[in-house]
């Protein structure tokens, strides 16, 4: 199962003596975040500033935020775990993960930058009807952004209850409460300034414990790879199977196209992702925006790299067996384990510290990823539903701002509602859906925006809403809802007819299919004549900088 799809929970609690340096670790994370969100208001004087920054960042700082906002906590916590529980097959995630980037510079990073200003819908809106587009963006946006919200919320709840030895329902849904209020105020208050430059400090906090944590277990293992290897298969209890594909999905028929629908929907659905698509905005022309995503794939790349010594050495240093904690977590706490296990062991003081410094980078990780969710959310209510649908381009700026900062503490509030009873459920369809829904709805619609001249209003409509239904429908009816025992988010029932974990490799051709159909049936001409122009735009630059300023 992919690691973002795994529900976050962590049977590990710091020990009563450590405790202090954990809060400790994580009040300075909150404090420091703080401060960073409050310096950024002060620069928040437009609607370009707090959807965008101001455009104010540089390849390089952008691309840091980008690798932020990409390396969530389910990805950080998971992809290891699943490492070291199945070895070859877990790695190929982290293949997967840097390919998915490929895909983003060559197809959405440059283009969507010169064709837009704040939103993805705004690309779409460039040469289709305004009110049925920027609707079916905004739903679709919304969609993908609360049910991966969610899932980090729950993540915090899990994390930082358990770390903390917080075991009351109650006192985790006021960790939860907490989280949120911490994510609304990120973004009311900071906007995208606020938001990027607390997913820089998280991006180079994460890299930087990455770093600590991979150079002490290849100190363990005298930098030989071929060694550490080695130790995992034959610590694993799996000996060289361990080392080969088929650990995870097995190698029959239908495990091979699940692990293809699988990769098919990550790949294709990061180039989706409204949270990443926004951050192409920040920069103030075409080549930074190539510059961010270079970036990125470069601190990507080495991070999913490093995941292989964290993987393979909690494989190798760690109990990964049946019974263990590694296990019954679904891999999800072999990263602080094995902190703790190089920093000196369970009791020592060097331990204590590494661990407590993975779960306040995890924390820190969780707040960057909801505060770009959150502000995504409610950009895309404010810009492309208020001012655009319901008020008709007719609002001023601050009224505009004034929408996305109810947005924001609305959104927040519901994925604090949706989370607190979401505590003992299977979250995995939340994340699932996420990455379906973005790789079957937004991208269809972007790259037919950008390539087929007669792509029209009715055929952009028909591919988001296409694509977001049989995602949701298929998702609901595979066997992450019910029918797979434990594993399922309803246990004791089973309704499923579909048979795979993941709709990708069905939902992704029926949203090319929709816009396809939607396209040919459709009757709106004007679509065809501004084409040219976006083109022009999109591949040059030529008239971006302007347009980005009204």
């Amino acid at each position: 199962m992919n690691p973002l799809l795994v529900p976050l929970t962590f049977p590990l609690a710091a020990e009563p003596g450590n405790r202090a340096l954990t809060i400790s670790l994580f009040t300075a994370v909150v404090a420091v975040t703080l401060y960073i969100t409050w310096w950024a208001s002060r620069q928040n004087k437009t609607a370009a500033d707090y959807y965008a920054g101001g455009r104010s960042f540089s390849g390089a700082q952008n691309g840091l935020a980008v690798a932020g906002d990409y390396m969530s906590a389910a990805s950080f916590l998971g992809i290891s775990g699943q490492i070291a529980l199945y070895g070859y097959d877990g790695f190929l995630y982290s293949i997967g993960f840097l390919v998915a980037w490929l895909v983003a510079l060559l197809l959405v990073a440059e283009l969507l930058r010169n064709s837009g200003r704040f939103t993805m819908a705004d690309q779409l809106a460039f040469r289709m009807k305004q009110k049925p587009v920027r609707t079916a963006a905004a739903t679709s946006t919304i969609v993908v952004s609360i049910f991966y919200l969610l899932a980090q919320m729950v993540g915090a709840g899990s994390l930082v209850g358990l770390l903390l030895g917080v075991k009351n329902e109650g006192l985790k849904a006021a960790v939860i409460i907490l989280v949120g209020a911490l994510m609304i105020i990120y973004v009311t208050i900071g906007g995208m300034k606020g938001t990027t430059w607390v997913q820089i400090v998280k991006a180079v906090l994460l890299m930087a414990g990455t770093v600590v944590i991979t150079f002490l277990v290849l100190l363990k293992f005298h930098f030989n790879i071929s060694e550490l290897l080695g130790s995992a298969a034959s610590k694993s209890g799996k000996g060289e199977s361990f080392l080969q594909p088929g650990l995870l999905y097995g190698k029959d028929l239908t495990g091979q196209i699940d692990f293809l629908s699988l990769g098919l929907a990550l790949v294709l659905g990061t180039a989706g992702l409204p949270h990443i698509l926004i951050r192409f905005y920040t920069v103030p022309d075409s080549r930074s925006a190539r510059r961010s995503v270079q970036w990125a794939i470069g601190l990507i790349g080495v991070f999913y790299l490093m995941t292989l010594a964290l993987g393979f050495g909690a494989a190798a240093l760690l109990s990964t067996g049946k019974g263990s904690a590694v296990a019954e977590s679904k891999g999800n706490v072999a990263s602080p384990l094995l902190a703790e296990s190089v920093g000196g062991g369970a009791g020592s003081l060097g331990g204590a510290i590494l661990l407590a410094l993975i779960a306040a980078v995890a924390f820190a990780t969780i707040l960057a990823v909801v505060a770009g969710l959150t502000l995504t959310s409610a950009s895309s209510f404010a810009h492309d539903l208020y001012a655009n649908v319901i008020a008709k381009q007719k609002p001023t700026e601050k009224q505009e701002l004034r929408v996305a900062r109810f947005a924001a503490i609305g959104i927040g509030a519901v994925a604090i509602a949706l989370a607190i009873p979401a505590q003992k459920l299977n979250i995995a369809f939340l994340v699932a859906l996420a990455f379906a829904v973005a790789a079957s709805a937004n991208l269809p619609a972007l790259l037919f925006n950008l390539f087929w001249k007669r792509f029209n209003t009715s055929g952009a409509v028909w591919s988001i809403y296409g694509g977001l239904i049989s995602a949701v429908v298929l998702v609901i009816f595979s066997p992450v809802v019910s029918g797979n025992g434990e594993k399922s988010m309803i246990t004791g029932a089973d309704f499923h007819w579909f048979p795979l974990s993941n709709p990708g490799i069905v939902s992704i051709p029926l949203g090319f299919l929709f816009g396809v159909l939607g396209t040919y049936l459709g009757r709106d001409k004007s679509s065809e004549s501004r084409y040219s122009e976006l083109t022009v735009r999109a591949f040059t630059g030529a008239g971006a900088e302007g347009a980005a300023k009204h």
